[in-house]
């Protein structure tokens, strides 16, 4: 999914490259620490307690790429596991972030179909959770 956000890539990419501040905006993820010292950059590892209505997961996360000012590529190794991006184009007015997920639910969360009745839900969140960023740009 994407967001146009009225910022130039500057902005959006100093908020955006802010891993600890990400629970500040993503209602699923109930805080973020960090295992170890590195914040930034590929193998950055997180650990992200989520939580979607009554269900909660400890989430790791790992950092897999980074490309300064365009993009953050990143691995999820929880129960829910697979790979995540965002990535930053310039538009004439704005920037254009996208974040894309592919998620692997296991046997017991339903598997593939499990992934499919949490698709519209997680759209819905990430949604929310872009509108949400943008307004921190915004925020004094």
């Amino acid at each position: 999914m994407s967001r146009l956000i009225p910022e130039p890539r500057r902005v959006v990419w100093s908020a955006l490259a802010n891993l600890s501040s990400h629970a500040d905006w993503m209602a699923d993820a109930d805080s973020i620490t960090f295992a170890g010292d590195q914040t930034s950059g590929p193998g950055t590892v997180m650990r992200v307690p989520t939580r979607v209505g009554p269900f909660r997961t400890l989430d790791i996360i790992e950092i897999t790429g980074w490309v300064e000012g365009e993009r953050i590529d990143a691995e999820h190794r929880g129960i829910v596991t697979g790979a995540g991006s965002f990535a930053l184009t310039d538009r004439p007015d704005g920037t254009l972030l996208t974040w894309g997920e592919d998620l692997r639910f296991p046997w017991w969360l339903g598997g593939a179909i499990g992934a499919s009745i949490a698709r519209p839900i997680l759209r819905r969140i990430w949604a929310n959770n872009l509108a949400r960023f943008e307004k921190t740009l915004s925020s004094p």
